[in-house]
């Protein structure tokens, strides 16, 4: 395998956003795994910075998490060390700047001259591979695992005196939806003495969130917790009976989704090709496709517990599959593809 990895990602550790966790699960798997491994954020560190790091360490892989905003700064680090370059999908790059007039040339570049490109699920693939037929043969399928403290002890709510809980865990941003659930559960809450919705998220979209927060003022049930350790999820998760996900993409396994299976709750997601990667509709969690629709399953979930403890057992078998020492193996195993004369 190669001895020195770089991991380029707009977000790290401590942030809560999806691309960080994501990436210190990866690295504390590869480095568990023996391998020397820096990331480095470009939300902390200058571009000069970064480079001037790059000649010294001198990784003999670059990855970067996110096409367009990580891509094109390490496809240049790549060029000048003379190593390969991976890019990884990771929501936003493939389904709206791939599409994007402005964007879509710097994703493209980045693509077609990246040694490999991994995505979380084949929907994405294809996608992707229909945009840009010329990288098809390079895309790789690397699942998302779920490496989150003590989610094996969740097996139901903390005991509490209150009504139900729902969890809407994200970024405050457009593309998450956060005003979404408020009308539809107006009536829903209206029926359940102690009903409350959490959001659990930083507000990542000013605009988004003034508009999240005027929403609030007239609706005592639904609060914003703001951003939490990622540490603290399992403990947030446990406390809910139902978990959202309003997103209008994903990248193929939201972070969110898997945690709320991998714990066991019930999950109410929007019907979408990255949430349908792992819900299954009836079976898994369920899906919703509008207003009407959200506001009847979220009663449905509400109001029978058998029902969402079904849901959430064979939500947290589906997420069993999805293991950290699995996904490590896959990026190993791409890892020593492209570079098969490193010690």
């Amino acid at each position: 395998m190669a001895r020195r990895l770089a991991l380029l990602t707009p977000f790290a550790f401590p942030s809560v956003r999806g691309n960080a966790v994501t990436v210190e699960r990866i690295a504390r798997g590869l480095r568990a795994r023996g391998a020397d491994i820096e990331v480095w954020d470009l939300s902390t560190m200058a571009r000069a910075s970064i480079e001037r790091r790059a000649s010294d360490y001198r990784p003999e892989v670059v990855h970067a998490f996110h096409a367009y905003r990580a891509g094109p700064l390490g496809l240049a680090l790549a060029r000048r060390i003379g190593c390969p370059l991976v890019v990884t999908l990771t929501g936003t790059d493939a389904n709206l700047d791939l599409f994007d007039a402005e964007r879509a040339p710097a994703v493209r570049q980045v693509l077609e001259s990246a040694a490999a490109v991994t995505a979380f699920h084949d929907s994405v693939a294809a996608m992707v591979a229909r945009a840009a037929p010329e990288i098809s043969a390079r895309i790789v399928i690397v699942p998302q695992s779920v490496d989150l403290p003590d989610f094996s002890h969740s097996d139901g709510p903390a005991p509490r005196a209150r009504g139900p809980v729902m969890l809407f865990p994200a970024g405050i941003r457009p593309i998450k939806r956060p005003l979404f659930p408020l009308a539809p559960l107006d009536s829903v809450a209206a029926r359940y003495p102690g009903f409350e919705l959490r959001y659990i998220g930083p507000i990542l979209d000013v605009t988004e969130g003034e508009a999240l927060m005027r929403a609030l003022r007239g609706r005592q049930w639904a609060r914003h917790l703001g951003e939490v350790p990622h540490a603290a999820m399992a403990a947030l998760l446990r406390d809910a009976d139902v978990v959202l996900n309003c997103s209008l993409s994903e990248g193929g396994m939201a972070n969110s989704v898997l945690e709320a299976l991998a714990c066991g709750r019930a999950v109410l997601a929007s019907d979408i090709a990255g949430n349908r990667s792992v819900i299954e509709d009836g079976v898994t969690g369920l899906l919703f496709e509008g207003p009407g629709d959200f506001a009847d399953k979220a009663a449905r979930l509400l109001g029978d517990p058998a029902l969402r403890k079904r849901l959430g057992e064979a939500g947290r078998a589906r997420a069993s599959r999805f293991g950290l020492q699995q996904e490590i193996e896959r990026y190993l195993e791409l890892y020593v593809s492209l570079t098969p004369t490193c010690p």
